[in-house]
């Protein structure tokens, strides 16, 4: 079920999912840039780290702007879409080759 609120959501999956490749290029990027000139431990800087909290969050808000309402999930929602006749059937029990025909010698017409 897609209304105008999946319209507004897919861009903002596709651009978070933008963001969130080029904070994981700009990452390698800037890992092997400081191993090349002899630094031990790269500390990662601060505009990729809030690029990737910004994507982060633009992926999560376009997720929840595309996903479907939430259904009910307690018993008494599911019991009030069903008739009498579902909820009471037991196929199991039904048994159609029952004893009258050899305790009383079978109907004859």
């Amino acid at each position: 079920m897609s209304g105008p609120s999946s319209a507004f959501g897919k861009p903002l999956i596709f651009l978070g999912t933008i963001l969130l490749l080029h904070s994981a290029y700009s990452t390698y990027e800037h890992s092997s840039i400081s191993k090349s000139v002899g630094v031990a431990k790269p500390v990662v800087p601060l505009d990729i780290t809030l690029e990737t909290v910004l994507s982060l969050v633009v992926l999560v808000m376009g997720i929840i702007q595309s996903s479907q309402p939430l259904k009910e999930i307690t018993w008494a929602a599911e019991m009030g879409k069903r008739s009498l006749d579902e909820i009471d059937a037991r196929p199991n029990f039904a048994t159609f080759n029952h004893r009258g025909p050899a305790m009383f010698g079978g109907v004859k017409n």
